[in-house]
């Protein structure tokens, strides 16, 4: 055992971003200490997390003030202060970075998420927002909807490193993988460095428990009881087994061979939604080689705070996970219908935030003119 339970992560093999991101917390020297002393090595953003930082920041004044004396539109006003952001937080992990040939110290910045249904325009963003930033350490964030698989390929094919988001199903996940390994195939004919291209997939994992286990409630059974809180980790550990038989392909061994960084899995919406379970159950039950927990601060805090961490609670769970997903169906569950709905649900959801975000930026440069 390490100093503490996020040392223990680390050696674990678990990679710890903070899925947070404000003018203000890299102002202030925040990440100095997130980084020296709880393990963070990068940083995840979402329309959320944009709009509450606009909202509640005053340290976007001047920027906003000059944007509206510069006539700047609202569009291009959250494109400038958002890449703004994700650069200054980019260079504030550039040692890590460094340190781990790219692996980490990694920054992710989202496609504006109204084109999440816009194939070119999802591809035209990410190459938008990759040249704005100037930062070999971003991540371009693109949704995995099936329109969106076609733009992780030609995005990666660009040489552009890609945080592949809101992913829900184990089916779109082998989708998400050939879309990355395809991206890397035609990066390679085209010349590119594949030793400079990363990318993450995001498995969202809280969510897909708050569904079912509603659904549960409903059933109101001992059996239904029984089952709540597990088909999140279920489905991620599935899908870490997938990774594993992906990653070991011989269609894989060609590309490695050439340079090409593996796609990591990462776990994404790991912050407990229900109180009656533990409040690291997302962090501790998905400890595993080469992989990424994407925290909420309160979350980050709770693991250092009283997480327990084993060093692996991934592999050899294959068999019980299955199980889990088995005894859902068999009470009338349906796993495609909860994933679907899901992903519906994250892009309204993103949707929204971003009206929120434009919202905010609106009100502000209208107030910097008056």
């Amino acid at each position: 055992m390490t100093a503490s339970p996020t040392a223990d992560l680390s050696a674990a093999g678990v990679s710890i971003w903070l899925d947070d991101l404000s003018r203000e917390r890299i102002n202030s020297g925040a990440f100095k200490h997130l980084i020296e002393d709880l393990n963070v090595v990068g940083v995840t953003t979402n329309p959320s997390i944009f709009a509450a930082a606009l909202k509640n920041g005053e340290s976007y004044a001047s920027q906003v003030g000059a944007l509206a004396e510069a006539g700047a539109d609202v569009d291009q006003a959250v494109f400038d202060i958002t890449t703004h952001d994700v650069a200054q937080a980019c260079d504030l992990f550039a040692a890590e970075a460094k340190r781990t040939n790219g692996a980490d110290g990694r920054i992710s910045i989202e496609v504006d998420p109204r084109l999440s249904r816009d194939t070119q325009g999802t591809i035209a963003e990410a190459k938008r927002l990759h040249a704005k930033v100037q930062r070999t350490n971003v991540l371009i964030k693109i949704p995995a909807t099936i329109e969106g698989l076609e733009a992780i390929t030609e995005t990666i094919a660009a040489g552009i490193s890609v945080n592949v988001t809101l992913i829900f199903s184990l089916e779109r996940y082998r989708a998400v993988i050939n879309a990355f390994m395809l991206g890397i195939e035609k990066a390679k004919e085209e010349g590119h460095d594949l030793t400079k291209i990363t990318s993450v997939a995001s498995f969202f994992v809280s969510r897909v428990d708050a569904e079912i286990d509603g659904r549960l409630d409903e059933l109101g059974t001992d059996e239904a009881s029984a089952l709540k809180g597990k088909a999140g980790l279920a489905n991620a550990r599935l899908a870490y087994q997938i990774y594993e038989e992906q990653f070991s392909s011989e269609r894989w061994q060609v590309l490695k061979a050439a340079g090409a960084n593996a796609q990591r899995p990462l776990w994404a919406s790991t912050g407990v939604k229900d109180p009656n379970l533990p409040d690291t159950l997302y962090v501790a039950g998905l400890v595993a080689p080469d992989v990424v927990n994407t925290m909420p601060e309160k979350t980050l805090l709770a693991t250092a705070d009283h997480g327990v961490i084993e060093s692996d609670t991934v592999t050899g769970t294959y068999a019980e996970s299955n199980e889990i997903l088995n005894r859902l169906d068999a009470l009338g569950i349906s796993y495609d219908e909860v994933v679907d709905q899901l992903e519906t649900e994250g892009l309204d959801k993103f949707v929204a935030s971003w009206s929120e975000l434009l919202e905010t930026v609106q009100t502000a440069l209208d107030a910097a003119k008056a």
